[in-house]
């Protein structure tokens, strides 16, 4: 008797133990709140905070979002995330994937979703009722970006000077990975030095390197931290707009 009494003590803290991680797993989703901007047959904006320009316009075909605490001083910045809508008369189950192109607060929302991504949300012919309702109830997770064929990509900004001040952007950021630091190798010196966030997804450095020139991204997820070295480098007269390709993919 005294044998049973213990087994099934045992058996019940081991289930309370066990319970958090099956209810705390990877497929949790987050109670928030939801609106969006633009209008019908809108995408994103090239004006968003991350400073992708046209590719936060039009990347994961315009269902990308701005978001508030998850812009998290830009490291946010081209995580996907799974939204759901939690009113069943006008939503569909499955929801959508978003990118984040931008930082958004109002509403008392954390997600500003384009329009496109939006009305993804709704069941077939309740796009202008869940429209019409403006703020909504949702969820959300953390989902790997996904972008078949395409590698990591650098490009140059707009911003660039030729040969004073370069900065860049990461585009087709795959995986549930974030980019927490960024540097340039320099021959003269044999030194890594850090470039600066500027802003979101934007790193920048006054005299970069002469010539072409490495440049390596730390790159955190669930797995740890890490540094990518891509074996493309930065070419010796580079310009703004030019768009690197690194042979890089992030799963």
């Amino acid at each position: 008797m005294a044998f049973a009494l213990k087994l099934c003590c045992i058996l019940f803290f081991s289930i309370l133990v066990l319970f958090p991680i099956t209810c705390y797993g990877d497929d949790v989703f987050l109670s928030t709140r939801a609106t969006f901007y633009g209008s019908v047959g809108t995408f994103g904006t090239p004006s968003g905070a991350c400073g992708y320009g046209e590719y936060g316009k039009t990347v994961n075909n315009g269902e990308v979002c701005g978001v508030s605490k998850l812009y998290k001083n830009g490291t946010g910045c081209g995580a996907c995330y799974q939204v759901r809508c939690k009113h069943p008369q006008y939503c569909n189950e499955e929801g959508t994937t978003v990118v984040v192109t931008d930082f958004a607060v109002g509403h008392d929302t954390d997600f500003v979703l384009s329009f496109q991504a939006f009305a993804k949300l709704a069941r077939t012919n309740m796009a202008k009722l869940l429209i019409a309702l403006g703020v909504i109830d949702a969820e959300y997770k953390r989902v790997p970006c996904q972008y078949p064929g395409n590698n990591v990509k650098v490009k140059i900004h707009e911003k660039s000077r030729y040969p004073d001040y370069l900065a860049i952007i990461l585009l087709y950021q795959g995986g549930e990975s974030d980019i927490t630091a960024v540097e340039v190798y320099e021959e003269s010196s044999k030194k890594w030095k850090a470039m600066r966030r500027a802003y979101g997804a934007v790193w920048d450095i006054s005299s970069p390197p002469k010539g072409a020139f490495s440049f390596r991204f730390q790159v955190s997820d669930s797995a740890g931290v890490k540094w990518v070295e891509p074996k493309k480098v930065i070419p010796s007269e580079w310009k703004a707009g030019i768009i690197i390709d690194t042979a890089v993919q992030l799963t």
